[in-house]
């Protein structure tokens, strides 16, 4: 009935004069004012309904705690603080994303230049000469004006799609800014590790050597059997491999940390350094599971977009409702060109289109329904991985943390048991065998609580990754 009434309201102004159609906008302008008064394009945005946590099971919520921002600087390594900040400021990754939130920054004001009127102008001129004739000139200018009028708020609601997807994209990055400083955290770690466990091996492999020297020369004076010596050397065989696997290693992750950090790989070293001396073990407030869904980017990327499937699934319903549009033009010829502009003619046609006949307009309807729904089961996803995540680092973190009271009961333990060893090596109470194999123990009891080490201050960094790295809450009241 509305439509009908608005149709005959055009058509009567199509036959008035210019003014008349400055009283249709203004009533186009009025139905504007009265319609938006109420919602046509469905409900209002709620959150989706998600799995419900109350508290973390391996810790209880600090009261008036909260991650930093620069969380990295809790470990209190200034040389890892440099390679985060190189990394923020030249990583590709993350200027890719940042690129990404520009593309979505402009997206929006392409898709808001929808809801403005479109001008165009065009000047030409005509000339012709026939056959025996004078040779002829004209000239035109020509305007023209296209105008849909949003009164029901369809392309408004375009924008407000598209507004969420930037926010969406503004969460991606700050993702991938945490995953790429958590992973720069994590592979420095390593190194630092490696760094300490080819100390450990080469002193281990230098004093083996030293043995070695001192069996072949018991040997060639024919005080000891070959089988000693001949174990000896597959001793210093095995720890020089294990060193040269180490060197490797070491390399390669180095080279992961000059990708990170933007520069070609094989042009960027690491300096050694001892893990257990450079680095602190920190404690990390978990807060409260609800903390997640406000503060982690993953979680709000997944919400963003569930806001604007919403509205775009807003933006169909109000597709069927009836389309005004206006369309101005006006110009002039003349054969002379100072006379273009003296005369001039013009017109308006307002029109309007019912689309709710249209199989494709319902159609869009059943596809932005199905993926509204389809953003709320993959935003549910998200939390509950998210969950896992947390709870895992969380029992990776606390296990690890009592392994590490483990190693150091049994490295003390073991190293009186070397001394013992050696020491009865000097009486000739045991063989020069056994010094070896608790010197194995050792040297591999040594290593377990430098990786034990290592694997903390790995836990505390996907800990700080799961927790979402301190940024602030997010306001979906706004973007809703």
């Amino acid at each position: 009935m509305l439509a009908k009434i608005l149709k005959v309201k055009l058509l009567k102004n199509i036959k008035d004069s210019a003014s008349s159609h400055l009283e249709l906008i203004g009533l186009i302008a009025c139905l504007s004012l009265l319609t938006g008064c109420s919602s046509l394009s469905g409900p209002d945005y709620v959150r989706p309904d998600s799995p419900v946590k109350t508290q973390w099971s391996e810790t209880k919520p600090g009261k008036g705690q909260a991650i930093e921002k620069d969380w990295w600087k809790n470990f209190g390594d200034p040389y890892l603080d440099g390679l985060v900040a190189k990394t923020i400021a030249d990583n590709i990754d993350i200027k890719v994303l940042a690129a990404r939130i520009g593309l979505a920054e402009d997206t929006i004001s392409q898709v808001n230049a929808g809801r403005l009127p479109v001008v165009d102008a065009a000047f030409g001129g005509d000339f012709r000469k026939r056959s025996g004739g004078s040779f002829g000139t004209s000239y035109g200018l020509a305007t023209a004006l296209n105008w849909e009028i949003d009164i029901w708020g369809k392309l408004k609601k375009g924008v407000e799609a598209q507004e969420a997807e930037y926010k969406a994209t503004e969460a991606d990055w700050r993702a991938g800014y945490l995953t790429i400083v958590s992973a720069v955290a994590s592979t420095y770690f390593q190194i630092r590790q490696l760094d300490e466990q080819i100390n450990q091996q080469q002193g281990a492999l230098e004093k083996n050597q030293k043995i070695l020297s001192i069996l072949q020369a018991l040997y060639a004076e024919g005080m000891l059997a070959n089988t000693t010596v001949l174990q000896q050397s597959a001793e210093v065989n095995r720890l020089n491999r294990e060193l040269l696997e180490l060197n490797r290693f070491r390399k390669i992750t180095e080279n992961t940390l000059a990708t990170l950090q933007g520069i070609p790989a094989g042009d960027f070293s690491v300096s050694p350094g001892k893990l257990s001396d450079l680095i602190n073990l920190v404690d990390v407030p978990a807060g409260l599971p609800s903390d997640l869904l406000d503060r982690r980017p993953d979680i709000v990327a997944a919400e963003y977009r569930v806001i604007r499937a919403h509205d775009f699934a807003g933006q169909a319903k109000l597709a069927l409702l009836p389309t005004v549009s206006l369309t101005g033009q006006g110009g002039n010829t003349s054969v002379e060109l100072t006379d273009v502009l003296k005369a001039w003619s013009y017109g308006f046609s307002p029109s309007i289109d019912l689309p709710f006949l249209d199989p494709g307009v319902h159609a869009r309807i059943d596809v932005t329904k199905a993926q509204a729904e389809l953003s709320k089961e993959e935003y549910r996803s998200t939390v509950i991985k998210a969950f896992e995540e947390v709870e895992n680092a969380l029992v990776n973190l606390a296990n690890h943390k009592q392994q590490r009271t483990e190693l150091q009961e049994r490295l003390e333990k073991l190293r009186r048991v070397s001394q013992q060893i050696s020491a009865q090596l000097e009486e000739g109470i045991v063989s020069q065998l056994e010094v070896f194999e608790s010197e194995r123990s050792l040297l591999a009891a040594e290593l377990a609580l430098l990786q034990n080490h290592q694997q903390i201050l790995a836990d505390t960094v996907g800990l700080y990754k799961a927790l979402g790295g301190g940024w602030p809450k997010e306001n979906f009241a706004d973007a809703s």
